[in-house]
């Protein structure tokens, strides 16, 4: 084993998406204008990482700007809280920032050893959790990468550091690979339970993690960067087809596999709008934008925003 490392209120949003259809309407809670300062707490509003100043900012779905906020690299946002992994000088340093219900300061302020990847706040705004790219690993090869992911409980300051902390399981038994990398957490609403890429002997697992148990056990081959829907019955997730990657979602109960029209190759973490709609981020000649699609399968992408790393705001609870 090696060494330890340290360091999305569902929002009435219909989304009008057909074959032959040029045009998109959304209904979405109506939102009151406002600039300068974010309101994490006003649902059906999307945050963004600006595509041009690396700025979270607030919008409303029609595109309206309300807010900026931070300067953050990957942000996400949920019941009030905003999780921001902010980018410092020199390689591989970060900072996890927390803020709260639009505080202008953070809360909370972790340092981490890695180049910002992904965040995720868990539904009830309590859990904050982060990924990162880092080197230096002993099994990695020179020049490569490897990722650690992080978990910190706002309620009591509990800090997850890695994921490797736990006991992992697959087929039943314990993982004992050295070479194992975690990305990609997402959380359920209970505070305790979660999923996440787990990539070891050159395959990817969906793993389902426990905070009161400290374990986390494998669904299933080849998910990556996974995010459960608001009903928690599905989870969106990148999946390699070929050489590509391809936006799916799968029921968790049946199984069923469903492939997205989003086109292939898309390196993100996906963000559920509503439990009908996924989001994502897609770069294309250096400019980053988000898109949206249908989560059965149907329509096609729609352009909603300039920027990344979306997230959909919600009320607290």
């Amino acid at each position: 084993m090696n060494a330890l490392r340290t360091a999305s209120a569902s929002v009435l949003l219909v989304a009008l998406l057909g074959a032959a259809a040029a045009t998109v309407a959304w209904k979405g809670a109506a939102v009151e204008a406002g600039t300068g300062t974010l309101r994490l707490t006003r649902p059906g509003t999307l945050l963004v990482v600006g595509a041009e100043d690396t700025r979270v900012h607030q919008k409303t779905l029609q595109g309206e700007e309300l807010g900026t906020g931070p300067d953050c690299r990957r942000a996400a946002v949920a019941a009030g809280t905003l999780a921001c992994l902010h980018g410092l000088p020199g390689p591989f340093s970060s900072e996890v920032r927390i803020y709260r219900q639009g505080g202008t300061e953070p809360e909370v302020t972790l340092p981490v050893w890695g180049k910002p990847s992904r965040a995720r706040v868990s539904p009830s705004g309590h859990l904050v959790a982060w990924t990162v790219f880092r080197s230096g690993d002993s099994y990695a090869a020179s020049g490569q990468f490897s990722t650690t992911a992080g978990i910190y409980d706002l309620r009591n300051g509990a800090h997850y550091g890695s994921l490797e902390d736990f006991t992992l399981r697959a087929d039943d038994q314990p993982e004992q690979s050295a070479d194992r990398n975690f990305w990609g957490i997402t959380f359920a609403a209970d505070d305790h339970t979660f999923y996440a890429t787990m990539s070891a002997d050159g395959r990817t697992h969906l793993m389902r993690g426990d905070l009161s148990t400290h374990e986390l056990t494998a669904l299933r081959e080849n998910v990556e960067c996974p995010s459960l829907s608001p009903d928690e019955t599905r989870i969106a997730y990148k999946k390699r087809v070929g050489a590509d990657w391809q936006l799916h979602v799968l029921h968790l109960r049946t199984g069923q596999d469903t492939a997205l029209a989003a086109p292939a190759g898309i390196d993100d973490q996906p963000a559920w709008l509503d439990d009908a709609t996924v989001a994502y981020g897609r770069t294309q000649q250096d400019r980053s934008s988000v898109y949206a699609v249908p989560a059965d399968g149907s329509g096609r992408p729609v352009k909603i925003a300039e920027g990344s790393s979306p997230t959909i705001t919600t009320s607290t609870r």
